[in-house]
């Protein structure tokens, strides 16, 4: 679901060709001019991603609101690197827009691996508590100055009252389609959860495609675009639309999560799956993600309910 838009207006994304990347990194870095660009396969949503050479990887903002994350990526990432167990993405340029592309964009180091779908990982429950081990490291580094929740990362770590509009709409849309009075249980449950009000880096997105594998095992996590300080429960989400029942219960004690948190947590899975199924309910062609979403409901009515 990571490539999911938001529920909400949908961004008008721009077109970016490779032969636009090609322009710009020889107008802006003639020391890669030479480099081939070539398309990522499923490079992401929120930005168009193109290998540069065998060893980088220039990211372009699809949209102007995606592309508010680009100076927070190049200010922050180099400070939370070194303090992660785990590689992360650690900007090696900014460019500047150009005639050809209207936002600033950045060339990263490649970083190898899988994107981590259920089939690839080894051991479901070793993964779990590795990613709750990166998480927990998150949330100790320092967050004084950190970028607050807003725009550049659609309000993560903030209330998920923000949502709430949102999420009503389609319930209503969705009635007969999932269990609503179930969803709107649980939704009330997590508006009513209280953070304590300590801000904590998060990363935003914690998403099948944003966690790579190597042999099976986490080895990095990437796509800090909606990372900032606040409230890090939006990153419990994955606990149900990734993980195992017993990977979850192994990602929820090596993290010490509250039953305060724990809720909110499953409310950002709550809203990003309807998100998904109502963008796919109508459409027979869009029939086998409504499916997944509707598997990942499962998982969360089954859990709320044991």
């Amino acid at each position: 679901m990571t490539n999911t838009p938001d529920l909400g207006p949908v961004p008008v994304r721009i077109a970016v060709e490779p032969e636009h990347v090609r322009r710009l990194v020889e107008e802006q870095f003639p020391q890669w001019a030479e480099l081939p660009v070539v398309p990522v396969t499923k490079g992401g949503w929120d930005n168009w991603t193109f290998h540069l050479g065998a060893t980088m990887v220039v990211r372009l903002p699809s949209a102007p609101e995606y592309a508010e994350a680009v100076e927070k990526e190049h200010r922050w990432l180099p400070v939370l690197a070194p303090q992660l167990p785990l590689p992360i993405p650690v900007p090696l340029a900014k460019g500047k827009p150009s005639r050809d592309y209207p936002h600033p964009w950045s060339i990263y180091q490649w970083r190898e691996g899988v994107t981590a779908a259920a089939g690839r990982v080894a051991d479901p429950v070793r993964f779990a508590v590795d990613l709750a081990g990166f998480l927990a490291a998150l949330r100790h580094v320092d967050a004084s100055g950190g970028p607050q929740p807003g725009v550049h990362n659609w309000f993560r770590g903030g209330t998920l009252r923000t949502y709430d509009k949102l999420t009503q709409r389609a319930l209503t849309e969705l009635d007969g389609h999932v269990d609503v009075a179930l969803a709107r249980e649980i939704w009330t449950v997590a508006l009513s959860s209280r953070w304590d009000k300590v801000d904590r880096w998060f990363h935003g997105d914690v998403a099948e495609g944003n966690l790579l594998l190597n042999d099976g095992q986490l080895s990095a996590v990437i796509d800090f675009g909606t990372c900032g300080v606040g409230d890090p429960a939006c990153d419990l989400a994955v606990a149900w639309t990734l993980l195992t029942p017993e990977g979850r219960q192994a990602f929820r004690e090596r993290l010490v999560v509250d039953d305060a948190t724990w809720a909110r947590g499953r409310g950002w899975a709550l809203w990003k799956t309807l998100a998904t199924c109502l963008y796919n309910y109508e459409d027979p062609e869009d029939a086998e993600d409504f499916a997944k979403a509707s598997g990942v409901l499962g998982q969360i009515f089954a859990e709320y309910s044991a």
